[in-house]
């Protein structure tokens, strides 16, 4: 299997590139730096009520970076209108590396105990580049969204890179800018300092997790309340 180096995997996004792999089986690489850039403004994100209404009922239970490897399956596994992904192993390899030391992150929910949907993305900086995003269950994807949009206002994030203007995220305010504009933005907020934390702190509750055969029992941040979600993201600075 080809291996992917995760420090010039963050070099690479540094400079606005990114890698795909040819198949789900290939092991192969190839890498993109797209001419028209994919952004969603953190301040400009839309919220449809009958989300925000799903939101505040916590439907979902929505957690962040407790099932990574799985998400990142769930996002590879073949579905409706997408039968192939370029999601590979030689991806899988090197984002659950970045992923170990935490430069790499998930949000998840989960539903009568089961991983719904979710989506993950790399952090460098006050930059989050969205890599993709999965749904086994109505909404839980947009969810999903919702929450990382709010994590990311709230822990002083300035860009969100979705790579790819889709019609499905331009509904929540996806644009779509020029590359030398995107560079711009780009090395704005990989200088700065987001804290992708941040929201757990503030507004989780604490929540033990069990013993595993590899670690004692830990105590973390509970998954943030439907209602403060929606706060966060309608409210105005």
């Amino acid at each position: 299997m080809q291996h992917l180096d995760p420090d010039l995997l963050l070099r690479a996004y540094g400079a606005g590139m990114f890698p795909m792999g040819e198949t789900r089986s290939s092991p192969d690489v190839f890498w993109v730096e797209p001419k028209i850039r994919g952004v969603l403004p953190l301040d400009g994100f839309h919220l449809p009520r009958s989300l925000a209404k799903v939101i505040r009922a916590d439907r979902f239970q929505v957690t962040a970076d407790r099932a990574f490897t799985e998400v990142m399956a769930g996002c590879a596994a073949a579905a409706e209108g997408r039968e192939e992904s370029w999601i590979n192993a030689t991806i899988t390899e090197a984002y659950t590396a970045l992923f170990e030391r935490g430069a790499a992150h998930s949000i998840e929910c989960w539903q009568d105990g089961e991983l719904v949907g979710g989506l993950y993305g790399v952090k460098i900086g006050a930059a989050f580049f969205g890599e993709s995003m999965f749904t086994r269950v109505r909404d839980a994807s947009k969810v999903a969204l919702a929450h990382l949009v709010a994590r990311l206002r709230f822990g002083g994030f300035t860009l969100l890179d979705t790579q790819f203007l889709t019609e499905h995220l331009s509904h929540f305010g996806a644009k779509a800018i020029p590359r030398a504009a995107y560079r711009g933005l780009l090395a704005s907020a990989v200088a700065g300092a987001g804290d992708f934390g941040a929201l757990d702190a503030r507004f989780g509750s604490p929540e033990v997790l069990s013993p595993g055969p590899a670690r004692e029992a830990t105590t973390v941040s509970g998954p943030v309340a439907g209602k403060d979600i929606v706060q966060l993201l309608t409210q105005t600075s």
